[in-house]
């Protein structure tokens, strides 16, 4: 399995088109300053991603001999998780952290949005990002032994840690609003509002919202977040994390956020797992090792474990929404909603 990013539909359902020519000609004039005399020889588009175009591109005169390209799609403002410039950014802050591995950026591009939308490019990370329980049977025919997993895992819980402890000052993101744990599930509830959900399912959304409006934690200091940590957003070869990836939604918040979201899809439990006998460590386990690597105990973490599955009931209802909207149906679509009220169901056994 190869680097996995890139070319998504936009919120309106339509999918951002783009002259691969006219990007190889960006890429080229965005290198020149980086590796003079280097040539983009060929471009390709990779699928997969979630919110921007992504493509390798074969390079010949430069010291590597590929890279990556990320560019917001044509036609939208680069907003949200369409700014891969703020993509851009953060990689190159955490570049000077050796603990925590991402791809370098070496140039980017402003453009000029929305018509041109800007760009970045990055190194080009060979590897497999594999999500154990998200795997569905059959469609990883040589999945990576369990030995491999469990080191991948661990690398990436102390890793999780490593990046929690950055000062986000010294980092260079003072100008960043830091999100609080009650502005995040408020903004999943708005996000909710505007999703048909069936009786049952908004009576376990109203009694979600009220556990969590009740019981919020304090918070704590602020760190970098990913917002979607996790193995299936790392580039792996062996037992070795090389590069963590999809930045799109990177923020400054509560660190238990992204703890307890990566431990969401390690649990069996999950009712969005495609393959929940598939092997991977247990959450408990992944608590232990964060803690050991942070050197102290992660306290009130129920109340972020049932927030995190609060948030992923609403990216469900607002996927089955806008297939909705693009009038797709079938067994995915059902499923997806049958999803959310299996969710909130599980969010509630977190929330007191």
């Amino acid at each position: 399995m190869k680097l996995m990013v890139g070319v998504m539909t936009s919120p309106s359902g339509r999918r951002g088109i783009a002259d691969v020519v006219d990007v190889r000609r960006r890429t080229g004039a965005a290198l020149a300053d980086t590796w003079p005399g280097c040539e983009v020889h060929q471009m390709r588009p990779l699928p997969g991603g979630a919110s921007s175009l992504t493509y390798v591109a074969e390079l010949g005169g430069a010291p590597v001999d590929r890279v990556v390209v990320k560019m917001a799609p044509p036609g939208l403002e680069p907003v949200r998780n369409r700014d891969v410039l703020r993509q851009a950014r953060v990689l190159q802050a955490l570049s000077a952290v050796p603990e925590v591995a991402v791809p370098l950026v070496h140039a980017t591009d402003r453009g000029a949005p929305p018509d041109v939308p800007p760009l970045f490019v990055m190194s080009y990370v060979d590897g497999e990002s594999y999500e154990p329980l998200l795997t569905a049977h059959g469609s990883c025919p040589d999945p990576p032994p369990a030995e491999h997993v469990a080191a991948r895992a661990r690398a990436a819980v102390q890793m999780l840690a490593a990046l929690h402890r950055q000062d986000t000052a010294s980092l260079g993101f003072s100008d960043e609003p830091a999100i609080s744990l009650a502005q995040e599930y408020r903004e999943w509830a708005r996000a909710l509002a505007t999703c048909d959900l069936s009786e049952s399912e908004a009576a376990l959304e109203r009694e979600c919202r009220v556990r969590l409006a009740r019981n919020e934690p304090a918070q704590l200091p602020p760190a970098v977040l990913h917002g979607d940590w996790r193995l299936g957003n790392m580039q792996c070869l062996g037992s070795q994390v090389r590069a963590v990836i999809d930045w799109e939604i990177w923020s400054i918040g509560d660190p238990r956020a992204d703890l307890a979201w990566m431990t969401m899809w390690a649990s069996p439990d999950n009712p969005g797992a495609s393959s929940p006998d598939a092997f991977m460590i247990a959450p408990g386990q992944l608590l232990t090792w964060y803690e050991q690597a942070a050197g102290h105990a992660i306290n009130e973490l129920a109340w972020v474990q049932g927030m995190v599955r609060y948030k992923n009931a609403a990216t469900t209802a607002l996927l089955a929404k806008n297939a909705g909207k693009r009038g797709e149906s079938g067994r995915h679509v059902d499923r997806m909603r049958a999803l959310i009220r299996g969710t909130l169901e599980w969010a509630l056994t977190y929330l007191s």
